[in-house]
């Protein structure tokens, strides 16, 4: 953990008391967790559907929960969050006392190219920010950079490129722009796109901004859900499309995690 993150961590400890990891997900102190997975809107009792893998729910809330998954002796951390990077944010943060080796975010993502299809596995090569969450985590509010753009360890990612395709999967890099409302991301479109953006979703920019941060390796895996360019929408798209996201959701995703814990 880096001495910003410690500061963090301490003016909320001077606020608040108790082990808030472990009181807002349930994640044990004395576990040192192979991986810890921040999931916005993805309940693994819900994605994941082979056996193999053993869910335990630790701890249940309105709009975020934690469980134990488990495979082949590995044990991830699952912080399953509302979505929006505010709420990445601030329930990531609070995990950085845990124990873990490697941070992996997963959840969906957008096309905005024809590049792209449904179900799609992605990652970032660049995260292009218009979020303002990012920005608590600099000395000063103030200083507000529109469109600053995150860049993730590709060193690390490339690993993982690689590892993915051992495993039968393509990995596609791309860069990916952060918005903070999927609904009125419509009328900006053609703003977002001069960018040079070729995926949109709201966290990955503040998701590597924190993990930079947590100072393990890292990596965001991202299902392509639906994609304006090729007139596939989010809502209505289809029982064949819907099922292809899903398989790269509950099959594909789930395995990366575990391969990607492993190693």
């Amino acid at each position: 953990m880096k001495p910003k993150l410690e500061y963090a961590l301490a003016c909320m400890k001077k606020y608040n008391t108790g082990i808030m990891y472990q009181e807002c997900f349930g994640f044990e102190p004395e576990t040192e967790y192979d991986a810890l997975v921040i999931a916005p809107g993805w309940k693994p009792t819900k994605i994941i559907r082979d056996p193999a893998y053993k869910v335990t729910e630790l701890a249940q809330h309105s709009y975020f929960s934690g469980y134990l998954v488990e495979k082949d002796g590995l044990k991830t951390a699952w912080a399953q969050t509302a979505s929006g990077a505010c709420n990445v944010l601030d329930h990531a943060v609070i995990c950085a006392d845990m124990r873990f080796k490697k941070c992996i975010f997963v959840g969906a993502v957008g096309g905005l190219t024809d590049q792209y299809e449904i179900g799609d596995l992605c990652t970032p090569e660049v995260c292009i920010s218009g979020v303002y969450t990012n920005h608590y985590l600099n000395d000063d509010l103030a200083v507000f950079h529109p469109y600053e753009k995150i860049y993730p360890d590709m060193k690390y990612t490339q690993e993982i490129v690689k590892l993915a395709e051992k495993a039968g999967y393509a990995l596609k890099t791309a860069k990916v722009f952060c918005t903070d409302s999927v609904s009125l991301e419509y009328m900006h479109l053609d703003e977002i796109k001069s960018t040079g953006a070729e995926l949109i979703e709201m966290e990955t920019g503040t998701f590597y901004t924190l993990a930079d941060l947590f100072d393990v390796p890292a990596i965001a895996l991202l299902a392509v859900s639906d994609n304006s360019a090729t007139g596939v929408p989010l809502l209505g798209r289809g029982e064949e499309l819907a099922q292809k996201y899903i398989h790269t959701r509950s099959v594909i995703i789930p395995d990366m995690i575990f391969q990607i814990a492993g190693t």
